[in-house]
């Protein structure tokens, strides 16, 4: 077997390998597509097959929701809390990033680490205290407490914007001094400008979180109007009746798309943040 030859077939190998796998992670995802143009009947007698029979049906049923209140509904609230959400815990976090990152101030290292420690605490251990503030205050069946929280930052996204602000070199803010930058002009007119890979990173992380919460939405709302997707989804199953399995299949397929998008316009960047972030030092 000549050089080339082999080589031919070790490419041919590794790419028949990865196309494999591609199909085995994806497979979930081509089964639920497949599912949502499925009868009732066909979903579940004939499980395994990915070929649909287009039954198109399903997502106008879907749609159409529940009572007077349509998918559209829900769809316009999960992007209303989730927009909102996102662009909150980005930008105080690229804030809270800088300052950590370029001002010197009393017991910083102290204060670091408490946000750092803060990524060990599991969520499960707030949902009580957080209701009982947020019910006291009147916040519960309504978007504050799934909103507000987000403009007060995130560890994780802290520490990956605080690592890609180390990389920018600290003459450029010396530089910006000298012209005459305020500490507020360095951050917008030096770092922001430099730190792209990582906003748009945190970006699309906080995206996706903030679109699937479904616990978030299940402790504080209450009314069918504010619910999101996620939440909405819930409401196909009825234990009391016949559940709704092609229309439930259908409106979970479309709730993918927003993050399907997202992530192909966005990918360059996520690679870049990702890969870079933990270069810097």
């Amino acid at each position: 077997m000549t050089r080339e030859r082999k080589q031919a077939l070790i490419t041919f190998a590794y790419h028949a390998f990865v196309l494999l796998l591609a199909f085995l992670v994806f497979y979930p995802v081509l089964w639920l597509i497949a599912s949502s143009l499925k009868t009732q009947a066909e979903i579940w007698q004939n499980s395994h097959s990915l070929i649909p029979s287009f039954q198109w049906q399903n997502y106008r049923i879907g749609w159409e929701g529940f009572g007077r209140f349509s998918f559209g509904l829900f769809f316009r609230n999960s992007f209303i809390i989730t927009t909102i959400s996102t662009v909150g815990q980005v930008a105080t976090s690229a804030l809270v990033a800088y300052g950590f990152a370029r001002v010197r101030f009393r017991f910083k290292k102290f204060w670091f680490t408490c946000v750092i420690l803060t990524m060990l605490l599991p969520q499960q251990v707030l949902l009580i205290p957080q209701y009982v503030m947020f019910n006291t205050i009147g916040w519960v069946n309504t978007w504050l407490p799934l909103i507000v929280p987000s403009f007060f930052g995130l560890p994780f996204f802290i520490f990956l914007m605080l690592q890609f602000i180390r990389g920018i070199p600290y003459e450029l803010d010396e530089s910006a001094v000298i012209d005459g930058c305020s500490r507020y002009g360095i951050f917008f007119r030096i770092i922001l400008p430099n730190l792209t890979p990582a906003l748009v990173t945190a970006m699309i992380f906080s995206f996706y979180w903030k679109w699937e919460d479904f616990m978030g939405p299940l402790i504080y709302l209450q009314s069918t109007r504010l619910y999101p997707v996620s939440l909405a989804l819930r409401m196909f199953a009825d234990p009391a009746a016949v559940t709704n399995w092609g229309g439930m299949f259908a409106m979970s397929t479309l709730s993918l798309v927003p993050v399907f998008v997202l992530f192909v316009l966005f990918q360059k960047y996520l690679v870049e943040g990702i890969a870079t972030t933990g270069l810097k030092g």
